[in-house]
């Protein structure tokens, strides 16, 4: 006998069921039970989060789904993965890929770019890139920006990353690294190779300009480059010129750059550096709230700390930096330089930003990363300690172990208020980054000291500024660690928790976030963040790394595939 569909639903009345079973919805993951904050800033809400092909499909009370993988998130904060907006972590993701330090803050992206970019690459770069490695050693396998992201991401990375091209490695590329205006010839072609790596991806252009020889650069310079990203729909992010005695100078010059190129432009970790300056935070924000009212994209990021972290090249006159390391240490070696370089690091009116006066004493200078292994035990020290152990002055210890490394000498600095902070970390515009690598307490990573925001940065924000300082709301901090940095950069369903974003989430305890690394021992993992998934796969489960590594490359706006 034939089944009809009338048989079959006298057959459904006839046993009491209330109509057709429906199957459930398949997914691979599901996290059920959590405080989901999508990224907006809105309130949240308590419901699930379905995941299927690393992308999510579904927010909210979600009884008719199954999956493969269930995660009861009952009392977590569930959220996008968090944004980096300033990441050094370009060549310890070649050694470590598994990015522990920023995983177990629920980073799911890191961006590069401040300056420097890994590409493109030429024979000039590429020796003075294998000069100057310390503890991690690698081949330079890749010419161009685009090139070194596939490469990360052949090799297995477990955060997603994305670059903008460094102003000061297009300058490299075709003026090398002398003090003068490149010729017209020479900035058509930098132009075009900003051009190039904004078809491979790159979000825009960045520039750090208290270095050699991104110093060197003049303003209309930075415009040219800046107007050939912005033909992409790519941004402009900036280590000023100055962030101390010529701060607001410097501002001026970023938003003259944005204004005239017609780009989004962000700060690049805001602060006032130096007692003297830090009056001037206030006038800074002032002065981008009035921009941002004006109808210029102007954000900023920051790290979560007084201290900032570079070299000692940012103690020294950058005209003695001209060519290179090899040229600096050559010319520090020879005593009319010298005598000439120390009259300067101890000029309070120099004309270089000099972080060695910002920090307002040697005791303020610590030493954190050194190449030589004669040097390492220095580690930890201040530069007055070391000038005191040798008998010299601390101009001239600062002299004497650039020379000696045969490096810039990693160092930080203690420039900036506690109030200043808070005052910029309460800005509805200004996203956090960690302006660091992303260790491990392993290996080579234990030779150097970091500074802590390797480790604790967005934990320190969220836990010790948000929770107990109460500098903004969970829902906002969130919004700026995530949409906002998505948003600004055009980065296409990343930085959001609705459906169809990429499935890059944390999941973590807003009452037990925290950071635990310290300057004196830096290499201490935040604690708070339970899971991590990244492109739906997950990289940290209870706090432990699983050692997946689904990281992609994010691509800016001007990408075009098989460039």
């Amino acid at each position: 006998m034939r089944i009809t569909s009338i048989v079959i639903a006298k057959l459904i009345l006839c046993l009491g069921l209330a109509g057709p079973v429906v199957a459930a919805e398949q997914v691979d993951l599901i996290i059920r039970n959590g405080v989901i904050y999508d990224g907006s800033g809105g309130d949240p809400i308590k419901g699930d989060v379905a995941v299927r092909a690393g992308r999510v499909i579904a927010v909210g009370k979600l009884d008719d789904y199954q999956a493969k993988q269930k995660l009861d998130a009952k009392g977590l904060a569930v959220a996008p993965g968090f944004i980096n907006t300033l990441s050094w972590a370009t060549e310890s993701l070649i050694h470590d890929g598994r990015a522990m330090s920023d995983i177990k803050q629920g980073v799911t992206l890191e961006i590069f770019g401040e300056g420097n970019s890994m590409g493109p690459v030429n024979d000039t770069i590429r020796e003075e890139m294998l000069k100057t490695q310390s503890d991690i050693r690698y081949d330079i396998e890749w010419s161009t920006l685009g090139e070194y992201l596939d490469y990360l991401v052949k090799r297995g990375v477990s955060p997603n990353v994305a670059s903008f091209i460094g102003a000061t490695t297009v300058r490299e590329h075709e003026v090398g690294f002398e003090n003068r205006a490149p010729t017209p010839e020479e900035l058509a072609r930098m132009q075009e190779l900003v051009r190039q790596a904004m078809r491979e991806g790159a979000l825009g252009v960045g520039s750090s300009l208290i270095y050699a020889p991104a110093t060197y650069a003049k303003t209309d310079e930075l415009i040219a480059l800046a107007k050939a990203a912005g033909e992409f729909g790519g941004a402009y992010i900036s280590h000023m010129r100055s962030e101390g005695d010529r701060f607001l100078e410097a501002l001026d010059e970023l938003l003259l750059i944005a204004r005239e190129a017609n780009v989004p432009a962000q700060v690049y970790h805001l602060k006032a550096a130096g007692k003297k300056n830090w009056p001037k935070m206030q006038q800074a924000i002032d002065k981008i709230e009035a921009a941002r009212k004006s109808g210029l994209k102007i954000t900023a990021d920051m790290y979560s700390y007084t201290a900032g972290a570079t070299g000692l090249d940012a103690a020294m006159p950058t005209w003695v930096q001209e060519g290179g390391i090899d040229a600096w240490v050559e010319r520090l070696k020879k005593p009319e330089i010298r005598a000439r370089v120390l009259q300067e690091m101890r000029d309070p009116n120099a004309d270089f930003e000099s972080l060695l006066q910002a920090a307002g004493s040697p005791d303020r200078v610590l030493l954190i990363g050194f190449k030589t292994e004669k040097l390492k035990p220095l580690t930890g020290k201040t530069l007055a300690e070391v000038a005191k152990m040798r008998g010299v002055s601390p101009e001239d210890a600062a002299i004497d172990l650039v020379i000696e490394d045969h490096t810039r000498v990693g160092t930080a600095y203690f420039l900036m208020s506690e109030e200043n902070v808070k005052l910029g970390l309460s800005q509805p515009w200004v996203n956090i980054d960690s302006d660091a690598e992303a260790p491990a307490p392993e290996g080579p990573f234990l030779l150097s000291n970091p500074h802590p925001r390797a480790y604790g940065t967005f934990a320190r924000f969220l836990g010790h500024y948000v929770r107990d300082q109460q500098v903004t709301t969970l829902q906002d901090a969130i919004r700026r660690l995530t949409s906002l940095p998505a948003d600004t950069f055009k980065l296409q369903d990343r930085g959001c928790l609705k459906q169809n974003c990429f499935a890059d989430i944390v999941v973590f305890d807003p009452a037990r976030i925290k950071d635990q690394a310290t300057f004196q021992q830096p290499h201490q993992y935040a604690t708070g963040v339970q899971h991590v998934f990244v492109n739906g796969v997950q990289v940290l489960r209870d706090g432990e790394h699983t050692g997946a590594k689904p990281g992609q490359v994010v691509r800016g706006p001007g990408y075009q595939k098989g460039t």
